[in-house]
């Protein structure tokens, strides 16, 4: 499904590039920059203001961040919310190419939510965005601050359904099962594909 960014005005970090005025948006195969370096895997979500928006400004951030390739994106997908009562989740996936360290790249995706007005409180709670590091390669890592593979991404329709759309062979190093795979396992009855049209949302794949 072709992406149209609806511009937002969002500030800068300090790492990243300089896009120019009228960027065309990230869609599914198009890279900004030398795709080089690790293969990443990320997941973002928003339940909270203009959703969609803020799914759109978020990966044109990523897509001009020094270091960072943005090589490919999901749809979006419109997901009942995990946790406490809130609104639906809007989810997508993204595939980043990055000469960053795992920690290194962990901090920026913090620091892109914080541009966002996201803060840290409640557990599960409703936010403006999120973004989770779910692969980094083939790396397994655990450390106090860090756990790649994403410790629940093997559980979750919404990080699985559009992560599968744009990486189904990626294999899972926990696991050793290809992502579509992991979809099979999981009830992704609650994850609809997004459609910006009067038409609402078509249902999501089963993986099968």
């Amino acid at each position: 499904m072709g992406i149209t960014v609806v511009e937002t005005t969002v500030s800068q970090p300090t790492n990243q590039r300089n896009a120019p005025s009228a960027a065309p948006a990230p869609s599914s195969g198009v890279s900004y920059g030398a795709s080089s370096g690790d293969r990443v895997a990320i997941a973002l979500g928003s339940n909270l203001g203009d959703s969609c928006a803020i799914l759109d400004a978020a990966l044109k951030a990523l897509a001009y961040t020094a270091d960072i390739t943005l090589n490919a994106q999901s749809s979006y997908y419109q997901t009942v919310a995990v946790g406490p009562p809130q609104p639906d989740y809007l989810n997508a996936s993204a595939l980043l190419s990055t000469s960053l360290s795992p920690q290194t790249l962990l901090n920026t995706l913090f620091d892109i939510e914080k541009q966002f007005g996201r803060v840290r409180r409640e557990r599960w709670g409703p936010r403006l965005l999120d973004i989770d590091l779910l692969l980094f390669d083939d790396q397994v890592i655990a450390t106090d601050g860090l756990q790649v593979p994403h410790p629940r991404m093997a559980e979750r329709a919404f990080v699985l359904v559009p992560l599968a759309e744009i990486a189904p062979d990626w294999i899972d190093p926990l696991s050793g099962q290809a992502i579509a795979t992991l979809l099979t396992a999981v009830d992704c009855s609650g994850v609809t594909r997004y459609s910006r049209s009067l038409t609402g949302a078509a249902p999501c794949p089963d993986g099968s």
